[in-house]
């Protein structure tokens, strides 16, 4: 008997999660989640609908957190982390979803008390305007303009002024640690 409960259960969750990930990339939907976890300064983990889903901050970039013990992560990345969890964990949030990515993460605008967090991460100088290609039908133009400002001001990791190193580039290098 057990086994049926819980595999009906598997079952429903499996559906509507499939349902909300089909519905978001074709209509840009969005949805009120409660963020459970904040794994970085650009990802995290939210509940609602009966799921949980991880949603990857689209249009950003945050430095990149140590990946093993005893290694430093990138400057600025413990920052960038407590940030966006002073911004979003344990509060409702409505998330509009832009896709997945290649890891099924929802590709996500977080928007709470009528600001847009993904935004307010760049503009404290904790997170870049992505680099690569944005989602279909996403503007990355109020991003760069954010990312002019804090650079400017030399806010976050703008700091670092000729030490800084993107994100992209900082994954880049660290992989190539570990092929040499």
């Amino acid at each position: 008997m057990h086994f049926k409960s819980q595999a009906k259960n598997f079952l429903r969750i499996s559906l509507t999660l499939t349902a909300f990930l089909l519905f978001l990339p074709s209509i840009c939907s969005a949805g009120q989640f409660k963020v459970t976890r904040v794994h970085d300064g650009d990802t995290i983990k939210a509940e609602g609908y009966d799921i949980q889903i991880t949603a990857r901050l689209v249009g950003i970039d945050a430095p990149e957190l140590s990946k093993g013990k005893g290694q430093p992560g990138q400057p600025f990345s413990q920052k960038a982390k407590e940030y966006l969890a002073s911004l979003v964990l344990n509060k409702t949030v409505e998330i509009k979803g832009y896709g997945v990515d290649s890891y099924n993460r929802i590709l996500g605008v977080i928007h709470l008390g009528g600001k847009t967090v993904n935004l307010q991460m760049v503009k404290a100088g904790l997170a870049e305007a992505y680099r690569g290609k944005p989602p279909k039908g996403f503007n990355l133009q109020p991003y760069r303009e954010a990312e002019k400002e804090a650079r400017d001001a030399a806010r976050g990791m703008w700091s670092l002024r000729d030490k800084y190193m993107s994100p992209r580039d900082w994954r880049y290098a660290e992989r190539k640690k570990y092929i040499e």
